[in-house]
């Protein structure tokens, strides 16, 4: 298929790579929009760069979970004040976290994001409590790509699943991508706080 729209080129493009890479390590410190915006617009399109962008969103979050994770063991007060500056983030839900952890350990580093609850938050946890690095990373690979790539896939398929009402048009798709995450982080918000 020759792609002629400026997104379909930025899909297939290193750009979408070097943009997901980007994404994953902003949303692991600072951001509070998910990669997913971005690796399902990329999946919709195509499936083989959305692969490879969700791989880099991956080594994104788990860069930015090593500086959360140092942030949170040299300097434990300074990285909880500043999730508390994250929108959606309350003292509340951090120590939500640290009662997680207290319970499950690492485990919930694998359970908790799949609920909503940023990643950054477990990694200065898990940081200030001296915990393995190692092990850190190990359960987050598989807790950070799960969801990366079910995003890729689930908007590929119903990219192709709408296709005939679509005509396979990028504003279309983008349109109907919009208001999926418009309702999502309208839901999120109501819940989580701004």
């Amino acid at each position: 298929m020759q792609s002629t729209s400026a997104l379909d080129r930025f899909v297939s493009s290193r750009r979408a790579t070097g943009a997901a890479f980007a994404w994953g390590l902003a949303e692991a410190t600072v951001f509070f929009i998910v990669p997913d915006v971005l690796l399902s617009a990329v999946g919709c399109r195509r499936i083989r760069p959305a692969i490879r962008a969700t791989v880099a969103a991956l080594a994104g979050a788990i860069a930015g979970g090593v500086l959360m994770y140092a942030l949170g063991a040299t300097r434990p007060d300074a990285a909880l004040a500043f999730l508390d500056r994250v929108p959606a983030i309350s003292p509340a839900l951090i120590e939500s976290v640290a009662s997680q952890i207290d319970e499950r350990g690492l485990w919930a580093v694998m359970t908790g994001p799949l609920k909503g609850i940023p990643y950054k938050i477990y990694a200065v946890e898990w940081g200030a409590r001296g915990g393995s690095l190692v092990s850190f990373l190990l359960i987050s690979i598989p807790a950070r790509y799960a969801r990366f790539f079910l995003s890729a896939i689930a908007a590929r398929g119903i990219a192709h699943l709408l296709s005939r009402w679509t005509g396979r048009r990028v504003p279309v798709e983008m349109l109907i991508l919009a208001g999926v995450w418009i309702g999502f982080y309208s839901f999120y918000f109501s819940r989580f706080g701004w």
